[in-house]
């Protein structure tokens, strides 16, 4: 019997072997392919098993988690959602995440390994750590400023710190409160369907999903070429610009808003936005100087996050001169976010250089350890020193002297540009109001704030709408919560 014993003993072995080998397999091996599998619901019970980690504004908390004692036990929070939608975006048990909830995923729900007391304890423990914070650069004050200022009118606010890029202020309206879609009731579902049927389009975000033709205020984009070209040199001598102006090739004329443009000077035409100067600079600097003067700004990058993506902002380059003439003023293709048009008004407040913006400072542990950080980094040299300084005293006198009065901030220097943006067929649409702008205290080194504000809707007879009038205030009142007036 003894042969016999030993070689069910080896076939045992074997079986053995073979069962230790499969179960390496697939608890090692295959373990991801089981755990992405939208049929294994345990790794959404363990990801809605525990609190998810809070996005924080101004040192508090802007998220939440409530425990339904479910299956899929918490549900995200939000306080002054409508507000915060356009960074924090949302987190759905049915309909998964957006903007920060997305991008940071990992570290909200727990799963990133740099949130483990040791190194592979994750992959040891099949668990998750703690969900950890999610720091952001926004200002409170600022993001209320500009989230009342826009009311119930659609439109968009970006502002940045012209220093370091960091983002002080997102907004989008109409807006949403991300509450509505946390859960997996039917009222979620209606909730959902209701909002993807708004023809306002509440959960779009407008400060950096929506491009618009930035009218007037892309003349700084035009001024900036032309001054480092050289095709101006002296920001009061006349620019040899006729009015009307002639589109080349065609036998269309473009006409000004505003009287006495014939031969304006730089500084008189960018005070009182004259379109006829502004079309021939452009068609004089020609398309690839423009064209590299708008990519230096930020305009045709796909690759932009800050850290979840932007829409591109757009200059066409391949146009005949009268489309070339119409794009310099901020008409034609040309489009921009308004994100971009506040990193335009920061690169002049910064020196010429356009910093990358980015929206969080930092990540933490639950505890508060830290996880990672932003650094500031440039993006491009949009133009020179010098000519930065000069687009400088342009704006500022726009404010002092032209269409920006209404947002002179007293105890401040205040630079801005106005603009009108003409679409729809044959223009029929209600023009958008624009504004972007920059703000340095009296008693600062540099400029605390660029601001960027467009109004789709602006509560005015049409031809009564300007970007002043209508986006400036706003603007106004974003630069004052920064600076503390």
């Amino acid at each position: 019997m003894t042969p016999y014993i030993r070689k069910a003993a080896a076939l045992c072995a074997v079986l053995l072997l073979a069962l230790l080998v499969n179960v390496t397999r697939v608890q090692v091996f295959q373990s991801r392919s089981y755990d992405d599998n939208p049929a294994n619901r345990r790794g959404a019970i363990a990801r809605y098993g525990q609190p998810r980690g809070d996005i924080v504004v101004g040192g508090r908390a802007v998220t939440g988690s409530e425990d339904t004692r479910e299956q899929l036990r918490y549900e995200r929070t939000y306080t002054n959602g409508p507000l915060y939608a356009p960074v924090t975006g949302f987190a759905s048990q049915l309909y998964g995440t957006t903007f920060l909830e997305h991008t940071e995923d990992d570290i909200l729900s727990g799963a990133d390994p740099m949130l483990a007391p040791l190194p592979l304890w994750n992959d040891v423990t099949r668990t998750l750590n703690p969900g950890g914070k999610v720091v952001t650069t926004l200002n409170a004050a600022a993001q209320q400023a500009a989230y009342k200022g826009l009311g119930s009118r659609k439109g968009a606010v970006a502002a940045i710190e012209p220093a370091t890029g960091k983002i002080l202020a997102l907004v989008s309206t109409p807006s949403y409160d991300p509450a509505e879609l946390s859960g997996t009731d039917s009222a979620v579902k209606q909730a959902w369907a209701r909002l993807n049927g708004d023809t306002n389009k509440p959960m779009l975000n407008r400060a950096i999903r929506q491009t618009y033709p930035p009218g007037s205020t892309f003349k700084v984009v035009t001024a900036a070429a032309a001054l480092d070209a050289g095709v101006v040199t002296d920001l009061d001598a006349p620019t040899r610009s006729p009015d009307p102006y002639r589109l080349p090739g065609t036998r269309t004329l473009l006409t000004n808003e505003f009287d006495d443009c014939k031969d304006a000077s730089l500084r008189y035409a960018f005070e009182w936005s004259c379109n006829t100067v502004f079309a021939k600079l452009g068609v004089d600097v020609g398309l690839d100087g423009m064209a590299r003067t708008a990519a230096n700004f930020g305009f045709n990058n796909r690759k932009l996050k800050i850290p979840f993506s932007v829409a591109p902002s757009n200059f066409d380059t391949k146009l005949d001169n009268a489309q070339l003439a119409l794009s310099s003023i901020g008409q034609f293709d040309t489009r921009a976010t308004p994100l971009q048009m506040a990193m335009i008004s920061a690169a002049v407040a910064g020196g010429g250089s356009v910093k990358a913006p980015y929206l969080v400072e930092r990540t933490t542990t639950k505890g508060g350890g830290t996880v990672s950080t932003t650094g500031s980094s440039t993006l491009h040299e949009a133009m020179s020193p010098s000519t930065s300084m000069r687009l400088r005293e342009l704006m500022t006198d726009v404010v002092e002297e032209g269409t920006g009065a209404r947002a002179a901030i007293r105890g401040a220097t205040v630079g801005g540009k106005s603009g009108t943006a003409q679409h729809g067929i044959d223009n029929s649409g209600m023009p958008y109001a624009w504004f972007i702008s920059w703000a340095q205290a009296d008693d600062a080194m540099e400029p605390a704030v660029a601001v960027a504000v467009v109004v789709e809707d602006a509560a005015a007879r049409r031809g009564a709408i300007s970007g002043g009038g209508d986006a400036g205030p706003i603007a106004k009142a974003v630069m004052e919560a920064v600076l503390g007036f």
